[in-house]
């Protein structure tokens, strides 16, 4: 009786364990056939609370939550890249800092591991950013520019360039610009205003021929160039020369297209180089026909008729125009402040002012309040890239505490500060803000549109070549916000902190 009772007991054992098994087996034939929803991702977020492309990987997530829903379906604009500019000011600084800290900001800007700049400019001949004023031409009547020489370039400009280039491990385009031709060939015989002499449109063409070439005998590619920095002027201040739409179209047309293609150059050639708000007049004379469009690779745009409204329509019109044309965001900075130096927060505070808020027109002055730099940086880059706007470029990478050097004190900020008498360098919040954008969207990337459901958040997405996609949110407001990032059918919860900007990736592996 004792063994049969024991066998009874085994049995309900066996029968216990067989429908566990059973149900084991149910529940991973279930979960097989599930589809995972969630979407993996990484986020990292700059912020006023002390965040520098922090990498975050827990929220709390509760209510309000608005939805960012990604279509991979359709497809904008190519990425050219994002970036700042080698003038003489910034490379004069770096040689004189140590070698450590020059080492530390090259790196910062153009290694892997830092923002990995990826689209550049520099100035031909001098500009306010330079230390005195020059050309590369500078002897006068000489129609052949036998004396033509880029010294003037050996000490600074052309070392930061070439420490730039060693750090990179992708590379980096180049955009140079002139900002005024040497005074000989001008109409007034100045380096400020005036305009190119037509007896020497061939002699202006075939500097930008000799600079190429002069370059590339320094081992540096020019990868294009705009015509001329702000051709409507900019107040008869510091060097600039003067073209109407129709006068630069011809002098391309005419002059400048045909000649680097008769010497071989390929370089791209990118007309206007001014304010948005002019935009449309200069791409109807660019891109009149298909005469006047041969020479012409796209277009170049400044942001200074604004401080908060990046001209949408205006965009939208140019990219429609020649939608096969770049469209480059070539100069931009917090321009006409001295920079708060160690203070992160005065980047965050809408203190700052701008050229506009002393000496625009008053009917103008609504274009120019007061505005919170990184504010700016960051609501600017992603309306122009929902806005077809291809490339970025910054200007100043490197200033001094003073906003300079500049001959004519015309004192600006740069991402990066540094004092050379102390050796000491600060990295500002708008290092930061640039680097969401140039270290995570990539050359060739192409811009996805995407649904935002919280009009105080602003959004842009990107997928990279790999297949990555990254998208850049903007918190402008004072309280957190909470989202979901849909793509297809898998989705993740987020949240951002107040006055911050995030960049989420989303893996290729999902």
């Amino acid at each position: 009786m004792f063994q049969f009772r024991i066998q009874i007991i085994k049995d309900k054992i066996n029968h216990m364990k067989l429908n566990i098994y059973f149900s084991f087996f149910f529940l991973l034939v279930m979960s097989c056939g599930q589809k995972n929803n969630n979407l993996v991702v990484e986020v990292y977020e700059t912020s006023e609370s002390g965040n520098k492309l922090t990498k975050i990987s827990k929220f709390i997530v509760t209510e309000n939550i608005a939805t960012i829903k990604l279509d991979l379906k359709e497809k904008r604009q190519t990425i050219t890249g994002f970036g700042g500019s080698f003038t003489e000011a910034s490379a004069s600084l770096l040689n004189r800092l140590s070698q450590k800290n020059r080492d530390t900001i090259i790196q910062a800007y153009f290694s892997e591991q830092g923002a990995n700049y990826s689209l550049t400019r520099t100035h031909m001949n001098s500009c306010d950013f330079s230390l005195s004023q020059y050309s590369y031409a500078p002897v006068a009547e000489d129609m052949e520019l036998e004396h033509f020489t880029i010294e003037e370039d050996r000490g600074d400009i052309i070392p930061m360039i070439k420490d730039a280039m060693k750090a990179s491990k992708d590379g980096f385009k180049i955009l140079a610009s002139p900002w005024t031709a040497a005074p000989w060939m001008k109409d007034n015989n100045k380096w400020v205003g005036g305009k190119l002499l037509p007896k020497y449109y061939d002699t202006w063409a075939l500097f930008f021929s000799k600079y190429v070439s002069a370059y590339k005998k320094e081992g540096i590619d020019i990868w294009g160039f705009t015509v001329e920095n702000e051709p409507l002027g900019n107040g008869n201040n510091w060097e600039s020369m003067h073209y109407s739409p129709d006068e630069m179209t011809n002098f391309v047309q005419q002059h400048l297209g045909p000649k680097l293609e008769a010497d071989g150059h390929t370089a791209k050639i990118l007309g206007y180089d001014q304010n948005r708000e002019h935009l449309k007049e200069w791409v109807d004379s660019q891109f009149k026909n298909e005469a006047t469009s041969k020479y012409f690779d796209g277009t170049a745009i400044h942001w200074y008729a604004s401080t908060y409204d990046y001209f949408p329509e205006e965009l939208q019109y140019a990219h429609k125009k020649a939608p096969n044309k770049y469209l480059i965001q070539s100069e931009a900075c917090i321009d006409s402040e001295i920079p708060k130096w160690k203070d992160d927060a005065w980047y965050w505070k809408k203190e700052a002012t701008d050229w506009g808020w002393d000496w625009a027109p008053e009917e103008d002055k609504y274009l120019h309040p007061k505005y919170a730099p990184v504010n700016r940086y960051a609501r600017d880059i992603i309306g122009c890239l929902n806005n077809y706007v291809d490339g970025w470029i910054d200007w100043n990478m490197v200033l001094d505490t003073q906003g300079g050097p500049n001959w004519f004190k015309n004192w600006c900020l740069a991402p990066v500060i540094v004092d050379p008498e102390k050796d000491e360098v600060y990295f500002t919040p708008l290092y930061y803000t640039l680097a969401h954008f140039s270290k995570y969207i990539r050359p060739g990337a192409t811009v996805i549109a995407l649904e935002n459901s919280d009009k105080d958040l602003q959004a842009t997405a990107a997928q990279n070549i790999d297949g990555a996609i990254s998208v850049i949110v903007f918190n402008e407001g004072k309280i957190k916000k909470n989202f979901k990032i849909l793509l297809g059918d898998k989705e993740t919860s987020i949240s951002i902190n107040p006055q911050a900007i995030q960049t989420i990736v989303i893996p290729t592996k999902n």
